[in-house]
């Protein structure tokens, strides 16, 4: 640990002193001989002062009240300069002035912690999950006004009660029709996308600890049903007579039979259908979301949904194997589609 020549001391600013002759008091910090000062915001009359002891004289109820705030203020510049030195920190007495005053923490915001996070990961991430941060910086910063009466909060303001009302706002939040806009998974999500982005901050140093420590995420366990082969078959019997529901019908049906997530076969290419005999093809890709390389077969009912849109103007203009739209356009066409 680093070895500093440190002190506190009080004097009087005399060329300052008023009409009235009142003077005002300042702090002098100085470690290893450099020095940096602080106004107490007080005053008091030189005669009133003890300039070797740095303090009021006399018993006075005045003078007592004005040394006792004098030594809280003391003892505020000291503990600032042992947390500076437990972190390790190059101390300087302009440092230990500017953590006193918190103008170490005044740019360490919630908002601009989420701003630095989103502009740091929006190169890394995929585009839907950067939507999914900005879904959840939305409903922070509503928080932030609606029930915390401010525009933004220092990082050092964090802490488990935050969590908890957090938590219990996105629970209360309501969407157009007056329902609940999320389930316990959807507000848990939120609260983990908070809990890496403060995971950031103590990699950082602009926190010591995540608040989300004291807290436990509780996801809920979803169990997803899985198509019966009649459902699947009646499916695919399903003649639709809008051509783009067709479309999406077909995809929905690739999907099945091979296993793929939607962006894996809105990013699949020529290229990755490969013969590995005499007419058998496997596709051999890598997922998006988790670059893990993906050998599957293809069975006959997917390549025939290949064979059908090869020649579509689509797949040809984009060079895809099908004619994919984005994920939010499918989910909206999805919305009208009934099978009997």
């Amino acid at each position: 640990m680093q070895q500093n020549t440190f002190g506190v001391i009080f004097y009087l600013r005399k060329y300052k002193t008023t009409s009235n002759g009142k003077t005002p008091i300042y702090a002098r910090i100085t470690v290893n001989g450099k020095r940096s000062d602080i106004a107490t915001k007080r005053t008091i009359e030189e005669d009133n002062w003890n300039a070797k002891k740095g303090m009021a004289k006399g018993s006075r109820q005045e003078m007592t009240l004005l040394n006792n705030y004098l030594e809280k203020f003391r003892s505020g510049i000291v503990e600032s300069y042992q947390t500076l030195l437990l972190q390790k920190k190059l101390i300087t007495a302009d440092l230990i002035k500017d953590k006193f005053l918190g103008k170490d923490q005044q740019d360490l915001t919630i908002s601009k912690l989420i701003d630095y996070h989103n502009q740091q990961e929006k190169d890394n991430l995929e585009w839907g999950t950067m939507k999914n941060y900005y879904t959840t910086q939305k409903y922070i910063l509503q928080f932030l006004k609606e029930k915390q009466g401010t525009d933004d909060k220092f990082l050092s303001e964090l802490n488990y009660k935050f969590i908890t009302d957090l938590e219990m706002y996105l629970r209360q939040v309501e969407d157009k029709n007056g329902l609940s806009a999320m389930a316990n998974n959807g507000v848990m999500k939120h609260l983990e996308r908070l809990c890496k982005m403060i995971n950031l901050v103590v990699k950082l140093e602009w926190l010591e600890r995540n608040p989300f420590n004291a807290y436990q995420l509780k996801f809920e366990k979803v169990e997803r049903e899985c198509l019966t082969e009649w459902e699947l078959a009646n499916l695919e019997a399903k003649t639709m007579s809008i051509s783009r529901l067709q479309t999406i019908k077909d995809l929905f049906v690739f999907s099945c039979y091979t296993g793929l997530a939607y962006i894996d076969v809105f990013n699949l290419k020529p290229q990755h259908i490969v013969e590995v005999a005499e007419g058998e093809f496997w596709i051999k890709t890598t997922r998006q979301k988790t670059h893990t390389p993906v050998t599957v077969p293809l069975l006959p009912k997917a390549l025939h949904i290949i064979e059908k849109y090869r020649k579509h103007p689509q797949t040809l203009a984009e060079g895809k194997v099908l004619p994919v739209m984005s994920n939010q356009k499918l989910n909206g066409y999805c919305a009208p589609v009934k099978v009997a």
